[in-house]
This record gives C-alpha cells, sequence and structure tokens, in this order.
C-alpha cells in the first residue's frame, strides 16, 4: 500500500492510468447495473471523470 501511495505522489504514468482506467470501469458497471437509479444517475459523471483523468495522465512521464 505504501509503494502505490508513493508512487501515486510522484506523478508516474502507471498508477495513474491504472487508477483511472478502474474509475472508467466502476462508472461502466453503474451504468449497466439494473438495481439502484442512483448509481444510474451519476454512471455518466464518473465514466467522464475517468476519461478525462486518463488523458491528462497519458502526458505523465514513465
Amino acid at each position: 500500500m505504501k509503494k502505490v501511495t508513493a508512487d501515486l505522489l510522484r506523478l508516474r504514468r502507471g498508477p495513474w492510468e491504472n487508477l483511472a482506467t478502474l474509475i472508467i470501469a466502476v462508472g461502466v458497471f453503474m451504468l449497466l447495473q439494473p438495481i439502484a437509479m442512483e448509481l444510474y444517475t451519476y454512471s455518466f459523471i464518473t465514466t467522464l471523470v475517468g476519461t478525462v483523468l486518463f488523458i491528462v495522465v497519458s502526458k505523465f512521464p514513465e
């Protein structure tokens, strides 16, 4: 856990891309689940935030 936190704080591409991908996956899950309308309501913004984060992070150094 300490290593992941240290990698995120150093602004390296790998860990941030993983986080952005996880956010996108959570947003898609929220969009496709049939149970809670509240999750469906925020699914688009969650996916959008993950996508924008991925675009920004792709400019970080290796």
